[in-house]
């Protein structure tokens, strides 16, 4: 078959004999170091230089970022291998994601872009009011980040825009951690975000992650609706997430557990801010250690919620995430009275939705429980998931009446 007439300027990135190049045709959007001949001339391009995506046949593919420090060699960025990245590229990507929240939500605070489902792979911009805080996690995207940023303000209108380079993601791409600010200011204060009747407390500038966690917002719904005059215990709670939600929706009252000090005293502010201080205490401490201890002191609660960090973020950890989210649904269990809800979070892409399902079903057997599944939650919608790639599905959320 004789491959179509292109030709181009840019540096070309070439799929290895007998690799199936069907995958990223159906839009899967990386391609891998293994997958592509990896000469010297690669080799020696810099991260995030743009290169066509050409099959072993010298067929075009479309146009890639390249990062030969990378395990993901080539991020497909355009199915036409000869798009320019200028503003307008930009502007479009950026407009359209932001027509969809318009449509989601009515007040601006969501995650505006969400990487590869939103057309730019590795990137996060996630929106609080007039900022918006944008995590580079691609060499590609720090390369042309002046765009990145001018578009992001000149689309919604914000006038503050952070760079946060926080992540372990960027460290794989062999980036710097440096945060800066790119228009604007850095708050000096927490910004309060209003979400499901809350009141959240987001730290721009100290803060875990890009400073709250938009993708909970579902799920706490879900706990909301079922929290009307409900004694809650919130475990990993970050800045109160689905404390503060259960608290919104009529609990009689919310404890929160977190190991930050700072995660604890934000989720404070925030239930002062609601005026449900006196509804609200906190616990720091262990998640591990605490639940051990609330189990000797004969605690019970109504609704219990735990929303750990990443047990599993890779396929080789795999096996030691599942044994640790049976081991937090085993000592969360005992705490939930009678006929009460236990709700367990996964944010590990790795751990499936089956798999996570039967660590947390084995480790509630295994604390003598009866469990129905009533619910099961993902990511909002402001977190769309691109359907060929797996890791973009990773938050599960599953809610047992025990």
């Amino acid at each position: 078959m004789t491959a179509p007439s292109f030709t181009s300027d840019r540096p070309v990135l070439r799929m290895r004999p007998k690799t199936d190049a069907r995958r990223i045709r159906h839009g899967f959007p990386w391609v891998y170091a293994n997958e592509v001949v990896l000469d010297r001339r690669t080799k020696a391009l810099a991260p995030g230089t743009l290169a066509v995506l050409e099959d072993a046949n010298r067929s075009p593919l479309g146009l890639v970022a390249v990062n030969p420090l990378s395990k993901i060699a080539g991020r497909l960025l355009d199915r036409d291998a000869a798009a320019s990245l200028d503003r307008a590229w930009f502007d479009a990507r950026i407009g359209a994601a932001l027509g969809l929240r318009e449509r989601l939500f009515d007040a601006p605070y969501y995650r505006l872009i969400h990487a590869e489902a939103d057309g730019l792979p590795g990137v996060i911009v996630d929106r609080f009011g007039d900022l918006a805080v944008i995590q580079p996690n691609a060499a590609w995207a720090e390369v042309h980040l002046d765009h990145l940023a001018s578009s992001v303000s000149d689309i919604t209108g914000v006038t503050h825009v952070i760079k946060n380079a926080g992540g372990r993601t960027r460290a794989l791409e062999g980036l710097d951690d440096q945060t800066q600010v790119l228009a604007g200011r850095m708050p000096t204060e927490p910004i309060a975000v209003p979400m499901n009747g809350a009141t959240y407390m987001a730290d721009i500038a100290g803060g875990q992650k890009t400073g709250l966690f938009f993708d909970q917002r579902p799920n706490h719904a879900f706990a909301q609706s079922v929290a009307k005059g409900a004694r809650v215990l919130d475990v990993f709670s970050h800045v109160g997430g689905f404390g503060l939600a259960a608290l919104a929706g009529g609990a009689a009252h919310a404890t929160c557990v977190d190991g930050s000090a700072a995660a604890l005293e934000l989720a404070a502010q925030g239930a002062a801010a609601m005026g449900v201080d006196e509804r609200f205490s906190t616990r720091q401490g262990d998640a591990f250690d605490v639940l051990g201890a609330l189990q000797e002191e004969g605690a019970q609660f109504d609704l219990v919620v735990c929303d750990p960090p990443a047990f599993a973020p890779s396929k080789q950890a795999l096996d030691a995430g599942l044994r640790a989210y049976e081991r937090i649904a085993r000592l969360a269990a005992p705490l939930v009275a009678e006929g009460g809800i236990l709700g367990l979070c996964s944010c590990s892409h790795a751990a499936d939705l089956a798999k996570f399902r039967a660590a947390s079903a084995r480790g509630i057997g295994r604390a003598g429980r009866s469990p129905a599944l009533v619910y099961t939650g993902f990511a909002g919608p402001d977190h769309p998931q691109l359907p060929q790639l797996a890791e973009s599905g990773y938050l599960k959320a599953l809610f047992f009446r025990l």
